[in-house]
This record gives structure tokens, C-alpha cells and sequence, in this order.
């Protein structure tokens, strides 16, 4: 479905619903206008949202609901519609679940959400002169930037995924190294990897354990209890590492000043003569 350059919802206060959908459709027609009203006028040939009782609102009686029970709202609707055109099927539903429900479920029940009361914040005073369109306008330009935000972190995962699973190709001992930091758990946790390790931001290198599976965050191995939480003056001595930093007190995260010995690092958290 091409999104058109006009775009009708309701007017008076506006809410996080609204606007969520309005940045939506922002962000996939730049030149999209819209139009507050409390009636749709006949034979308008713009994409109707929130107002009307058409495919994308939800106060009709039968309205769409989720399979897990959580109703639609607009916004909600049009991210079924859009979302997948956006970052694909599978994260246009995880981003579902964990940033459009909420806000649907807001919307449709009264439940609270930080997000949602942020948003409300855009609407008049009631002793205020200011122009609620004006409002509504500034509340869109914040949601786009937040929305955009999302997106572009979810791209970011996508490019991440690829790098991920050319360095998990060439995997050697269950430890997988990355040329660069990038988010890897998605891709790495519930396969054979043990330890992934990296150039870290502060310098040398750093190594993290992989979670067993993508359900819990129960590692395969934890760094060693002596290592956790000890100076840098101490840990080598412990650890028999030579450039070992830091052990964070957790124990899913070390710090070296080389690549080989935070794989040393992660080969004796293993038990292995090293």
C-alpha cells in the first residue's frame, strides 16, 4: 500500500496513538500532511486514521484484536500494515511486541506508560492559549525522531547479524572473534560458540561469555570467581594471563590488553592447559 501525501485523524487532545501513527506515516511519506478533524467529510480520498471506523481505527465494535488478546490501535494497525516494508517480518514483530503493544495497550485500556504520558505532555494547558494543531505537530516531530531512532537501531542489529555470522563461520574452538564490536548475542547464544571476543572501545580486546540460549541469559561459562572484581595489579598474578585488565565482579566480561590472551583468558575459564 503507497502511503499518500494527505492523511486524516481526529482532532481535539491528541495521544501517544495518534502521533505514533502520524510519525509512522512521516517517516514513510516525508511530504504527508495531515488533517485534524472530528468528522470525516465525504468522499475524502486521503488515509484515514484513528477517526472513522475504517481499516485503521479501532473503536468500532469488533475491532481487531491480537492473538495474545492485546487489542489494536492505530498505530498498532498501521504497523501491521507497514512494519514488515520497514525491518522485515521477523523484527516488525518483535518490535510488535516489545514497542507497539505497549503503546496500543495504553491507548485502549488506560494502563500507564511512561512513553504514552510523555507524549500527552505536547497537549495545551487548559488555561493555555497555544494552537493544539501547533501541539500536535511538535509532539509528531518528537515521536518521528524517537521512531527513527528505533528503526535505525534495528537496522543497526540487521548489519550487525551479518558480520556476526561471517566471524561465526570462521569459529575455531567455540570462540568466535569479531573484527569490530557488534551486537552478537541474537545471533550467537543457543549455537556452539562459548566466548566471543572483540576490540574493545577503551582499547586491547574484550571477551564475554555466550549465553546457553536466547531464552535466558545463563551462561555457558562464567569467568572465574579469583578473576572477579580484582584490581589490575592482582589479576595477573591470579590468572597467570599477562595482560588481563579486568574481570568484571559478574563474571561475563573481561578485559586484555591483547586478542590472544583474552582467547587464553576464555580457553582456561574452560579448564584447558593453556
Amino acid at each position: 500500500m503507497k502511503v499518500p501525501d494527505s492523511a486524516m485523524t481526529h482532532g481535539g487532545k491528541f495521544h501517544a496513538d495518534d502521533v505514533f501513527s502520524s510519525a509512522l506515516l512521516r517517516i514513510l511519506n516525508p511530504n504527508i500532511r495531515f488533517t485534524r478533524v472530528f468528522e470525516v467529510p465525504e468522499n475524502y480520498d486521503g488515509l484515514v486514521f484513528d477517526i472513522g471506523w475504517g481499516r485503521f481505527d479501532h473503536h468500532q465494535r469488533d475491532a481487531k484484536v491480537r492473538p495474545n488478546g492485546t487489542a489494536y490501535a492505530a498505530f498498532g494497525l498501521l504497523w501491521q500494515e507497514f512494519g514488515a516494508e520497514l525491518v522485515g517480518g521477523e523484527e516488525a514483530s518483535r518490535m510488535d511486541e516489545y514497542f507497539v503493544q505497549p503503546l496500543d495497550r495504553d491507548d485502549n485500556t488506560g494502563c500507564g506508560s511512561v512513553l504514552a504520558d510523555v507524549i500527552g505532555s505536547f497537549n495545551p494547558n487548559w488555561d493555555s492559549e497555544e494552537d493544539p494543531d501547533v501541539c500536535f505537530e511538535e509532539a509528531v516531530q518528537f515521536a518521528t525522531t524517537l521512531l527513527k531512532k528505533k528503526l535505525e537501531t534495528v537496522w543497526s542489529i540487521q548489519r550487525a547479524k551479518k558480520l556476526v555470522e561471517a566471524a561465526c563461520a570462521d569459529m575455531q574452538d567455540g570462540i568466535v572473534v569479531l573484527p569490530r564490536f557488534a551486537p552478537w548475542k541474537q545471533v550467537l547464544a543457543g549455537t556452539g560458540a562459548d566466548f566471543v571476543v572483540y576490540p574493545s572501545q577503551r582499547g586491547g580486546f574484550s571477551a564475554q561469555g555466550v549465553p546457553a540460549d536466547r531464552e535466558s541469559s545463563a551462561l555457558k561459562y562464567e569467568f572465574p570467581t579469583a578473576w572477579a572484581g580484582k584490581p589490575e595489579e592482582e589479576l595477573t598474578a591470579v590468572s597467570g594471563v599477562k595482560t588481563l585488565r579486568f574481570c568484571h565482579n559478574n563474571r561475563f566480561l573481561i578485559s586484555t590488553g591483547t586478542m590472544e590472551d583474552a582467547i587464553r583468558a576464555c580457553k582456561l575459564t574452560r579448564g584447558e592447559n593453556v
